[in-house]
Parts: structure tokens; sequence; C-alpha cells
């Protein structure tokens, strides 16, 4: 299949976004999640009088950082192709089959495996240095690929 998708990405005229573009995509939306989940539960941190508190806040705040990524990763893949991370270095994510955005389902469950395979010790992410499409667990789920746009 990662075979296929290559080539319908090459006769198009489409090339694959490189890993260190992706990492730096990760990066810049870790840092915009992080400070819109402070922003959220600042009044919870403020309280807080000591690091040991603070990592307590964050481990019982597990479950909203993961629903916050799902909901950012859905939405921003779903209405735009692309995490402000990915506009930020132009790359986009596509769909293989029809290679435009992918539909809310497909980015819904790109969302969630994307949040599996973080909490997997990122496997899901070293999947993609062992195929020809770069596809991560959450592109195979999703049916996407990340390509350049610039």
């Amino acid at each position: 299949m990662s075979l296929d998708v290559v080539q319908k990405l090459e006769r198009e005229n489409i090339s694959l976004a490189s890993f260190s573009k992706r990492i730096y995509a990760y990066c810049i939306d870790e840092v915009l999640i992080s400070i819109l989940f402070l922003i959220i539960y600042w009044n919870a941190f403020e309280t807080a009088k000591s690091y040991e508190e603070i990592m307590m806040l964050v481990s019982n705040f597990v479950w909203q950082i993961i629903t916050l990524k799902i909901i950012y990763q859905t939405f921003f893949t779903w209405y735009y192709g692309a995490s402000i991370g990915k506009i930020a270095v132009k790359i986009t994510c596509i769909d293989v089959e029809i290679l435009d955005k992918p539909n809310f389902i497909a980015s819904l469950s790109r969302a969630f495996m994307r949040a599996f395979g973080e909490t997997c010790l990122y496997l899901g992410f070293a999947w993609a240095f062992g195929n020809i499409a770069r596809q991560t667990w959450h592109d195979k789920t999703a049916k996407t690929v990340v390509i350049d746009v610039a």
C-alpha cells in the first residue's frame, strides 16, 4: 500500500514532508497546546506552591490534556488540513484517496490514534521511519500522508 501511495503522489508531482519539518511542526503544536492548557487551568496552577504540587496537578489533568490535543488536532486537520505547527513549516495532511484535506471522521480518527501513539512511548510516530510513505500509526489509520506545500 505504501508504495502505491508514493507512486500516486509522484504522478501528481507531490512530495512527502521531511521528518525534520514534521518534528518542528510537532514541537510548535506542543508549545501552543501547553500554553492553551495553562491559560485554561491558570487558576489551579496559580494556587500551587511547589514543584511537586504543579507536577501533581499536571498528572491529575492528564485526560484534559489528551482531550485538548484531540480537539486541537481534529479541528485543524479537518478544517485546514494542517495544524498551526504544520502551517508554520509549510506542510499539510492529505487523504491518500482524494489528495485533499481529510474529512471530519478521518481527522478525528487520526487525532485519537495520534494520542494513542504518544501514550505508547511515541511508537506510533517511530513507525514512519519504517515505511516509504512516512506514515505514522495515525496516518495509516486515517489513510493520510503529510506533504510539502512550499
